[in-house]
């Protein structure tokens, strides 16, 4: 290794450092924070707050009927189709063979793997948890399977902020970064409180998988920050012809 290759080396090294502490700090606080809720939610005493939120969302004495117009509820069943296993697997292939295409294949890999990966943890810590559904009031779409996490929140996070980060990292300019990871925090928002509203889950329940979907997130992003190319071949080529001229 040259002198000048050498002294960029340390120079990115140094640069990444700060970001990458802010990142383990922020996934240690994220851990500590599902383990607390977890906690609460097993010892019971995240009930009131589960059941004031789920009953001011309904109409006083009419508990199957939701607050706001009837467009409303109509809307907020398209938008949780949003975090469904079929739309997010459609998504997850689409951009994979994208990513592929421009050759692009370890991160295309990474990001197939990554979210799969999340999905598995989703339904591992359903599993563990074996929380019942609420049925504090009437659910306005069939549920069948456990409630904490929220499938939907988690799947929907690790999905969309996976791929907003690992994709963002193939842009060329900031703005456009910052668009693709503000609309994946979006749709995992949205699709969270979906839940919420159609009483189908305790908030506490999408809480924690906000919560869960963004550390994996975060845990990919630092992994392929370390490990992945984000470039083309072509793309890393020309950047090397560049500062070599």
């Amino acid at each position: 290794m040259t002198e000048v290759q050498r002294r960029g080396f340390l120079t990115r090294l140094t640069a990444y450092e700060p970001l990458t502490l802010i990142t383990v700090a922020s996934i240690a606080g994220g851990l500590f924070v599902l383990q607390r809720l977890t906690s609460e939610v097993l010892e019971g005493e995240t009930f009131r707050f589960d059941e004031a939120i789920l009953l001011a969302l309904r109409r006083p004495g009419e508990l199957a009927v939701p607050i706001g117009p009837g467009w409303l509820t109509h809307a907020v069943d398209d938008i949780t189709s949003l975090g469904g296993i079929t739309v997010l697997s459609l998504m997850t292939v689409l951009v994979t063979v994208y990513l592929l295409l421009d050759r692009r294949r370890p991160i295309a890999i990474f990001v197939f793997s990554s979210v799969l990966t999340g999905w598995l943890a989703s339904t591992l810590l359903k599993i563990l948890v074996a929380r019942p559904r609420p049925d504090i009031v009437p659910h306005l779409v069939e549920v069948s399977d456990l409630s904490f996490p929220s499938g939907h929140a988690m799947v929907s996070a690790v999905t969309y902020l996976t791929l907003g980060a690992l994709l963002a990292r193939t842009q060329r300019y900031r703005s456009t970064r910052i668009f693709v990871m503000g609309a994946g925090v979006f749709l995992a928002v949205i699709i969270g409180l979906s839940r919420i509203y159609l009483g189908v889950h305790y908030p506490t329940d999408v809480f924690a998988g906000w919560c869960a979907g963004a550390l994996w997130a975060l845990c990919c992003w630092l992994i392929s920050k370390r490990f992945v190319p984000s470039r083309a071949p072509d793309d890393a080529a020309e950047a090397r012809d560049g500062d070599n001229r």
